[in-house]
């Protein structure tokens, strides 16, 4: 095998060997979405123990983890009222506006009916504490966050590409050094075909229903966060997370740059733990 793959063949018991980020193995795919919920309930509790309310940026994708952790809060009688949950990115219309919160992909539908419409109303997050960056006014995630004393905890999963959130890497032919690329903001910006193609699983295969346009909260917030926890639970990301893990830090790979920061931690699945086959079938 090509040399510049040599990641590729690394085994799960040396995944993340090495580097600065660590690595967790759960069960199965179920096992990562009880994980990811009991960090977030663990993040809200470890603030209110420093007599904060948390603040935290969260994914769609992983999803299983929500209606998980909705029943959870309920049964503890956790009070959530006061917790910021900044969601990472939102789809939008050609001329740059959210999709409706009912069409079938948005984001800020697919949380009120997987999460907040599921918490009891008086334990939930109030409406205000909902946010979602507006391409309106996408610099008022970081005055949000400056307000808030920083991000507790930023979770996430990786794309096919290595973006996280919608922060895809480099087109060919625009350059960015990995200091530049970090410090990218929430904005606007399209889609590359790579995570279009990837989404469209979700669609039947159909391309053409994917926006091409979306929001993302950016590289700068996400890596200035205290704690960064992302999540895979998909096969395909079996070659993905070797790349960031152990292929080269670049911004052609922008998870890659979470071996950058003081606390990041990646869970997978256990077949995403295993090396991914090569072969003809």
């Amino acid at each position: 095998m090509s040399p510049t793959f040599d990641y590729l063949t690394i085994g799960r018991d040396d995944l993340g060997r090495g580097v600065p980020v660590a690595v967790s193995v759960a069960a199965d795919a179920d096992d990562v979405a009880r994980h990811f919920a009991e960090a977030m309930m663990r993040a809200v509790a470890d603030a209110k123990a420093d007599r904060r309310n948390a603040t935290m940026i969260v994914p769609v994708g992983p999803v299983d983890q929500f209606p998980l952790l909705a029943e959870r809060i309920n049964r503890e009688r956790a009070d959530w009222r006061d917790v910021v949950l900044i969601n990472m990115d939102e789809y939008l219309t050609d001329d740059d506006r959210w999709v409706e919160a009912d069409h079938p992909l948005s984001f800020r539908g697919f949380m009120d009916r997987k999460f907040y419409d599921l918490v009891d109303a008086d334990l939930a997050p109030r409406p205000e504490n909902r946010v979602f960056p507006d391409p309106a006014d996408p610099e008022a995630i970081g005055r949000l966050i400056e307000r808030r004393g920083g991000v507790d905890v930023c979770f996430g999963g990786i794309g096919i590409n290595g973006h996280m959130a919608f922060n895809e890497p480099p087109e060919p032919g625009e350059t960015a050094t990995v200091e530049e690329f970090a410090a990218r903001p929430t904005r606007v910006l399209s889609l590359s075909r790579e995570t279009r193609t990837i989404n469209s699983v979700t669609v039947g295969g159909e391309i053409g229903l994917i926006p091409r346009r979306a929001i993302t909260v950016g590289m700068k917030e996400i890596l200035a966060s205290r704690r960064c926890r992302f999540y895979c639970n998909r096969p395909w990301q079996r070659a993905v997370v070797r790349r960031v893990l152990h292929g080269p830090l670049t911004p052609a790979c922008p998870a890659s740059l979470l071996r950058t920061h003081p606390d990041a931690q990646i869970t997978v699945a256990d077949f995403v733990a295993e090396p991914p086959e090569i072969k003809l079938r």
